[in-house]
């Protein structure tokens, strides 16, 4: 076929996020032959057929293939394509044949070789060989030897797995007979032990809670050591980078040992939601990623309750709010218009929004209901593919509750709403409106779970707000009012003064933001500082005012006056959200009104001195673990703002610890902190402490755990020469690529722009080496995203506007937005720079007892 007739073939197939139905596979016998010193493999491949539709075309998938033999055989005949197409932008094969392939069952065979895939398989003799199923035989030929897999059971093809190394391993049993081993780099065997641990605990858990019993006779969980994931869940052979499966008590720290526990939860629940019961489609993806996260986290409650880990998910609930308060956020089924687009709907909307959906479902439904639902789900969908709307059918049909009718806005739609709550009389006016972080509001509108409680958690209603505007009468949960004597608030007043609380989403089981009126502002605010309220809503109070700040909707002054009654506070989960929020203020403040700055950052010091005094700086035996989580925390935080005690203490910390890596006066928990005080007073002037962190991170007996903690902080510098230095570390041969992104993230405040320069420079050779994949995402998050002004906003999309690729176009647009976002939120700053705020930031900072 000549080129023209080439292109005209091909051309019907481009642009088509899916392939055509003229064949379904039904089975695939995979051989490869795997060249590891070349980074190689060829292969042959046998697929079994089904022709459901007379075609003189077969369209498959393909990535980076080069395919060598082609034959197709049917009961009837024996043919060969006469033309052998690959475009590799939408990653497709295209084989045309000459004559017609009739309907019915066939063989397609393929002869390829590559650079990087992945059931029989040859590999040298002294290496070890995994996939998703057992070895059923092995055959010894020199120096080869042919390994045969058992035959999976039906699975989608991003599922298969091989992994091919030297490892050590630990093993176990779970009561249902099946076997569970973490594979390890040789010699670290024991740092997957409490690896293991999670996942036979969490594998018999699931089989009780979706009354379906794991599918495969093993399940293998091995750590890798490059690997641009955190973790994939091959079906029977579970993939993580390192640190995400390893743990090491002396060098992990305790939110490590956290996170390890919920990603090991998280890669068992895809093997029931993902891997036995597959989304239909990529728009379906929230199917895999926002159960699999949902029920990561209530098996982690369930194996580790005094973690109380239901209270940290507001954190990844956070993220998902912020996330779909973009205009450049997408619906949680989106359509896919791309193949490398993709990987760009593996963010916040599929995890976070799609995981706190589920929660607010299963808090309106009741757990037991929800339970049984699921249940029903997965035994109507094993070994098939499922749709959004397939789950709510299940749903409905358990529950009698039309949940598609509940649910169509909240997946469908992009965004979420605030909801506007003021008193009339003896009732709650509501008002719903499409929250956006610019301060415009959208025309979405959603059935929500309203809950609220009044005074005591006790006395609560539930009701769904199904319209614009809504209102309920409250006096019933208010002592001893008459309803026809005086209105609410007046009532409020008499018989409760001050102390009479309403909380509108109580335990922030709803996916949506509350704005209160003044009135009921005030209230809160007394209810924080007496202490009336759960940790829980406390942390959403918070998180709501300080969106609610952003978006120009209250002051500065009203989220200062917010932030200074929680200056007694030591819940973990609460300090958190406090610090985090510190963060966003300082770095805001310092952009609108510099001269301020190092007020506000005293007035956060002030806060944050109480619970850094109860917690100190080593670890008390037996105490609990948010103490071990909120010590590092709280200290980073002071490093970060400056606090002389921390610095001074921090550095002599940091000595003791390069004359003795295990001293216990610097624990893992608490090494950030000493990271940052070094971090923060080296200067291109005074590099002596800088390059013993560098020393201590090529050493090489140096533990990754350590390693990924130096990188965090190692660009929290402020001096712009030694961040370029380290800049150009980051993208050196001493740092695998997989690790760069722990270092983006942490650019100083004071850098940003020098980092950006740094990145439009390099851009032609971070693109040459790393391609156009998700590593590339993570340098426009880390280093565009903290710019500020509409300027910075118009330089990157002039840089990008013949740069973009499908791979970070999402990504991109998301980053300019939020630019502009923080810079509207300077300029709102500025405006209210009067002396009312100047004098309320000189009260704050004054020393408190």
């Amino acid at each position: 076929m000549d080129q023209i007739k080439q292109q005209n073939m091909i051309q019907q197939f481009k642009g088509h996020t899916r392939l055509p139905n003229f064949a379904i596979p039904k089975r695939y016998d995979l051989h490869l032959n795997t060249d590891l010193s070349a980074s190689t493999f060829s292969g042959t491949v046998l697929i079994d057929l089904k022709v459901v539709e007379a075609t003189k075309v077969l369209v498959l998938n393909s990535l980076e293939l080069h395919v060598h033999e082609v034959c197709f055989t049917s009961s009837s005949n024996q043919c060969r394509p006469s033309d052998v197409i690959l475009d590799g932008e939408d990653e497709i094969l295209v084989l045309v044949f000459e004559e017609v392939l009739s309907v019915g069952e066939g063989v397609l065979r393929i002869e390829f070789s590559a650079a990087t895939f992945k059931i029989t398989l040859d590999v040298p003799q002294e290496l070890m060989a995994l996939s998703n199923m057992p070895i059923v035989e092995e055959k010894l030929n020199g120096k080869v030897k042919t390994l045969y897999f058992e035959e999976s059971p039906i699975m989608s093809t991003y599922l298969v797995g091989i992994v091919i190394g030297l490892f050590d391993y630990v093993e176990d049993t779970t009561a249902d007979g099946v076997k569970v081993r973490v594979y390890c780099p040789v010699g670290k065997s024991d740092k997957g032990q409490f690896a293991l641990e999670v996942a036979v605990k969490t594998l018999e858990l699931y089989t009780k809670y979706f009354s379906m019993c794991y599918p495969l006779p093993k399940l293998d969980l091995v750590a890798v050591p490059e690997f641009a994931a955190g973790a994939m869940e091959n079906y029977g052979l579970i993939v993580y980078r390192e640190n995400e499966l390893l743990y090491d008590p002396l060098h992990s720290t305790t939110a490590r040992k956290q996170r390890n526990a919920i990603v090991a939860a998280h890669e068992v629940a895809h093997q029931w939601f993902g891997n036995l019961v597959t989304m239909e489609w990529w728009t379906h993806l929230w199917l895999n990623e926002g159960f699999a996260t949902w029920v990561s986290y209530m098996a982690t409650d369930m194996l580790f309750p005094e973690w109380k880990i239901w209270t940290q998910f507001l954190d990844f609930y956070s993220d998902g709010l912020g996330m779909d308060a973009l205009e450049q956020s997408h619906p949680i089924e989106v359509e896919i218009h791309h193949a490398r687009s993709i990987e760009q709907i593996f963010d916040a909307i599929s995890y976070n929004k799609g995981s706190a959906l589920i929660r607010m479902l299963q808090s309106y439904l009741g757990d037991e209901l929800f339970q049984k639902s699921l249940s029903s789900y997965i035994k109507r969908y094993a070994e098939k593919n499922a749709k959004t709307e397939d789950l709510w059918v299940v749903l409905s049909e358990e529950s009698g509750i039309k949940v598609e009718s509940l649910m169509d806005a909240w997946t469908k739609a992009k965004g979420y709403p605030v909801i506007s709550v003021k008193t009339k009389g003896h009732t709650l006016e509501f008002q719903q409106a499409q929250f956006q972080s610019s301060g415009l509001h959208g025309d979405g509108q959603w059935i929500i779970p309203i809950t609220l409680a009044v005074g005591l958690y006790k006395k609560n209603k539930n009701f769904l707000l199904e319209t614009k505007f809504g209102e309920v009468d409250v006096s019933d949960l208010v002592h001893s009012i008459d309803g026809n004597s005086s209105s609410l608030n007046e009532k409020i007043e008499e018989q409760f003064g001050e102390h009479l609380w309403i909380k509108v989403n109580v335990d922030q089981s709803g996916f949506y933001r509350v704005k209160y009126d003044d009135n009921l502002e005030a209230r809160l605010r007394k209810a924080v500082e007496n202490n009336s309220l759960s940790a829980i809503d406390k942390f959403g109070i918070l998180d709501d005012a300080y969106a609610l700040c952003v978006s120009g909707e209250r002051s500065l002054s009203s989220l200062l006056s917010l932030i200074k009654v929680y200056k007694r506070e030591i819940d973990y989960v609460v300090l958190s959200k406090l610090i985090d929020t510190c963060y966003d203020v300082v770095e805001i403040v310092s952009e609108a009104i510099p001269d301020i700055t190092n007020e506000l950052k005293q007035f956060f010091i002030n806060l944050l001195l109480f619970p850094a005094e109860k917690l100190g700086w080593e670890a008390i035996p037996g105490e609990s673990h948010f103490n071990r989580l909120l010590r590092g925390e709280v200290l980073q935080a002071l490093a970060f703002l400056g606090q002389e005690g921390t610095h001074r203490e921090g550095l002599q910390r940091f000595q003791s610890f390069l004359y003795d890596r295990n001293t216990p006066l610097l624990s893992a928990d608490t090494r950030d902190a000493a990271y940052i005080v070094v971090m923060r007073n080296c200067s291109s002037s005074n590099r002596e402490s800088f390059e013993s962190i560098l020393d201590v991170y090529r050493e090489p007996n140096t533990v990754l755990q350590v390693k990924e903690r130096i990188l965090r902080w190692l660009a929290s510098c402020p001096d712009p020469n030694i961040v370029v230095e380290i800049l150009n570390f980051f993208v050196s041969e001493e740092v695998r690529d997989q690790d760069i992104i722990y270092g983006l993230y942490r650019i100083s405040f004071e850098c940003r722009e020098v980092a950006w320069k740094w990145l439009k420079e390099k851009w032609d050779m971070i693109l040459a080496r790393y391609g156009s994949g998700i590593l590339l995402t993570h340098f426009i998050m880390g280093i565009v995203t903290p710019l500020c002004s509409d300027g910075k906003a118009e330089e990157v999309e002039a840089f990008f506007a013949n740069r973009t690729y499908p791979s970070i176009a999402m990504t991109l647009k998301k980053s300019i937005e939020k630019i502009r976002i923080r810079a509207r939120w300077v300029h709102n700053i500025r405006e209210e720079h009067d002396s009312d705020l100047l004098h309320l930031v000189m009260q704050l900072a004054a020393p408190t007892n």
